[in-house]
């Protein structure tokens, strides 16, 4: 008579620890298989997200505020020149500068009269942010741009086209550098998928022409 062989308790012992490593190896394969795709293509293709700070333009309202200094304290517009004017440190360009960067730049001008300046600048008014849309447009005009804005998402803002408007042959103007820069932009090409990359971000100061 044939009796089955029984493992012993030490055998049973070792299958289990064998087979625990073994599972505790895998686990991070497995976790990163039964990760959803979309996930997986968030993580790995989402940019580092970049603080953009206010650059300050002409016409920009600001309050400056020296502490302990109130005669210093002020509240003015950026000229047409880019300047604001100050007490005790008179004229200081303004456009241009982000908001840190002008507060640090006033530190070390007030520094001269003051002893140990702390200035804070406050954005009180945007008057320089701002875009431009003319031709046939239903709501051409002034636009304050309030929230970053593509070249679609204006034309969209401003009611859409009238009749006969070239939709195909859109223009925006913008200054760089001193100089007139002209882009193109196809409503038509964009709405149906094509070219997508001529979908611009608008900055302050640009005109969109609609023939």
């Amino acid at each position: 008579m044939k009796f089955n062989h029984v493992p012993s308790f030490k055998q049973i012992s070792l299958g289990l620890i064998w087979t625990l490593f073994t599972f505790i190896s895998l686990f991070p394969l497995l976790n990163t298989a039964m990760a959803s795709p979309k996930a997986i293509s968030s993580s790995a293709s989402s940019p580092a997200t970049r603080k953009v700070e206010y650059i300050i333009g002409r016409g920009d309202q600001l309050k400056v505020m020296v502490w302990k200094e109130k005669d210093l304290s002020q509240t003015m517009s950026v000229r047409i020149d880019g300047r604001i004017s100050l007490p005790l440190i008179g004229d200081v360009m303004a456009a241009g500068k982000t908001i840190s960067g002008l507060t640090h730049e006033l530190e070390k001008r007030f520094a001269s009269v003051v002893t140990d300046p702390a200035v804070s600048v406050m954005l009180i008014q945007s008057k320089s942010w701002r875009y431009y849309i003319i031709g046939k447009i239903n709501k051409p005009g002034e636009f304050p741009i309030d929230f970053p804005i593509t070249i679609l998402q204006a034309i969209a803002k401003s009611g859409g086209f009238t009749q006969w408007a070239k939709s195909d042959n859109i223009s925006i103007l913008r200054q760089t550098g001193g100089h007139d820069k002209i882009f193109k932009f196809n409503y038509d090409a964009v709405t149906k998928g094509r070219d997508l990359a001529q979908n611009i971000q608008i900055k302050p100061g640009d005109t969109i022409i609609v023939p």
